[in-house]
């Protein structure tokens, strides 16, 4: 039985795997002082996610529902559940679904959380959805958070962001996990895939969708095997068109120099084991593997689409446009490759003085949650830590 003075949390996502929203996520909920807040997580899946385990070894419960447009189901769901004190909705337009099932349970914190600036809508039916439930969301929460200007604007609309109880919430990176290099492990990765130490390894961290634009990284990569670099191109993740990729990689004859590296927990050594970290992005909420990549010191080359709340300013991001010819790409990623920020001490002042503290991330939510606008000290936010 739950104690009365816990302070519980519904967390609406779509499914909690290894993705720039869900990584920010579990940032803060291996963070928290599980005595004494409770997250539970609706997921619209049906299969068990990346951080199902994690989430359910640290107390927290997975509450699957099956109809994603249903508020009575999540209605209930929150009724059985609760009660909760806030409801968190990390899921683009169908957070109005949550507002709506939320307000109807009497949950008090009502937060619409926007990460991403695009979602490919189209049709008449499917725009009407969306000004439905762009309604609901700016009528029925009571908090609004955005991981850049950019997606606060495209889920809320240029008004609310007017609004006293909308914020910029950073997707918060634990930083000091990435900050060292984990030398014996990156080694070790390297030998297994067979890169050499003259090599310069090209680095993509992101699922294999069309918005991270992995047919024209490969299109950069054919440019500078042309100049015949030792090169080669890691790709760190999953999805729905790796397989087309695959398949692209062994057309262009680029198979010696590519390798699928798949998902992996060890995102620090997947990173240090780059030279260059590359982003060709069609569009982005944030990037959040673009902040892990900065606080490995690592350089980055990184589409227009990519928002500026996600460059610390200690210079390792440079922006191209997609527009450009591939071989701008190449010659700016062989320029940048040899060089590497190794004064921590600089990454970290960076996070800091950017808001991208863990800590200060937390006590912000925490208040949030507990509706305790009054406290402005953290004295009572602390314990929650």
């Amino acid at each position: 039985m739950e104690s009365a003075k816990k302070l519980k949390v519904l967390q609406v996502v779509g499914a909690m795997n290894r993705a720039g929203t869900e990584t920010m996520l579990m940032n803060i909920y291996r963070k928290i002082d599980h005595e004494k807040v409770h997250f539970d997580f609706v997921s619209y899946s049906n299969e068990e996610a990346d951080y199902d385990k994690e989430i359910e070894k640290l107390g927290g419960d997975i509450i699957r529902l099956q109809r994603s447009n249903s508020v009575l189901e999540l209605y209930q769901v929150i009724k059985k559940h609760g009660p909760y004190d806030a409801i968190h909705a990390h899921t683009l337009f169908h957070c109005g679904i949550s507002m709506v099932a939320a307000y109807l349970a009497g949950v008090k914190v009502r937060i619409s959380h926007a990460h991403t600036t695009l979602d490919n809508s189209e049709g008449v039916v499917r725009r009407l959805y969306l000004n439905v439930m762009r309604y609901f969301i700016n009528r029925l929460s009571t908090n609004y958070l955005a991981c850049s200007k950019e997606a606060g604007r495209y889920l809320f609309g240029i008004g609310t962001l007017n609004k006293s109880k909308y914020s910029f919430f950073p997707n918060v990176v634990d930083y000091q996990r990435f900050i060292h290099r984990p030398t014996r492990n990156v080694n070790e990765f390297s030998l297994e895939q067979g890169i050499g130490k003259n090599d310069v390894v090209i680095g993509h961290i992101g699922r294999f969708i069309e918005a991270k634009n992995h047919k024209f990284l490969l299109q950069i990569l054919k440019n500078i095997v042309q100049e015949k670099v030792n090169i080669r191109l890691l790709l760190v993740g999953d999805g729905d068109l790796r397989e087309d990729i695959e398949t692209m990689v062994e057309t262009e004859g680029l198979k010696d120099v590519v390798h699928f590296a798949g998902l992996r927990e060890d995102i620090p050594t997947m990173l240090h084991s780059m030279d260059v970290f590359v982003f060709p992005s069609i569009y982005e909420g944030l990037g959040l593997v673009l902040l892990e990549a900065q606080a490995c010191g690592i350089p980055c080359i990184v589409s227009e689409a990519i928002q500026p709340e996600a460059d610390l300013n200690i210079g390792l991001i440079s922006k191209l446009s997609l527009a450009d010819n591939p071989n701008i790409w190449a010659n700016k990623i062989l320029e940048k490759a040899t060089y590497k920020e190794s004064d921590t001490k600089k990454i970290a002042s960076g996070f800091e003085r950017n808001g991208y503290s863990l800590n200060q991330a937390v006590r912000k939510l925490m208040k949030m949650y507990k509706d305790d606008e009054a406290d402005t000290n953290g004295k009572y936010v602390d314990r929650f830590v």
